[in-house]
């Protein structure tokens, strides 16, 4: 997968304790339309429509790991798959990581990912979400 690109707001929200990052609910959201930097909350982004096995929201990501070495903070998380079931899903290119916990701002943006160009999953098909298990979802430095 390509490489993790951090919201601008991602950072004022760690310093003001909106993301417990290792307990929190989060979330992948697939939006078809490029996010920009300064998004700060879902509601800015164009998800796609649900149904087909994409529920509104995205799937959860379940956290395997969330803990700090010499300074730097790595969040891991689990493969996650996505599968079309009774139609397609799509088309959409980016996914996009959120907290669903905090209500102050509601849905706090994390970071997205690239898938390149815009794919649309056919019944039956599935994508995965490869996070590297090696070097985490993110880092914190």
């Amino acid at each position: 997968m390509a490489s993790f690109n951090k919201f601008n707001a991602f950072v004022e929200h760690l310093a003001e304790k909106v993301h417990d990052l290792g307990a929190d609910t989060l979330k992948i959201l697939l939006t078809n339309s490029a996010p920009v930097a300064g998004n700060s909350v879902k509601a800015d982004l164009t998800e796609i429509s649900a149904g087909n096995g994409y529920s509104a929201g995205g799937p959860s990501a379940t956290i395997s790991a969330s803990s700090q070495t010499s300074g730097t903070y790595k969040l891991v998380l689990d493969d996650l798959t996505i599968t079309a079931s009774g139609g397609s899903i799509g088309p959409f290119r980016y996914f996009t990581l959120y907290n669903d916990t905090p209500t102050s701002p509601a849905d706090p943006l994390i970071g997205c990912w690239d898938y390149g160009s815009s794919i649309t999953l056919a019944d039956g098909e599935s994508v995965t979400v490869d996070f590297s298990a090696a070097n985490g979802a993110l880092q914190i430095a």
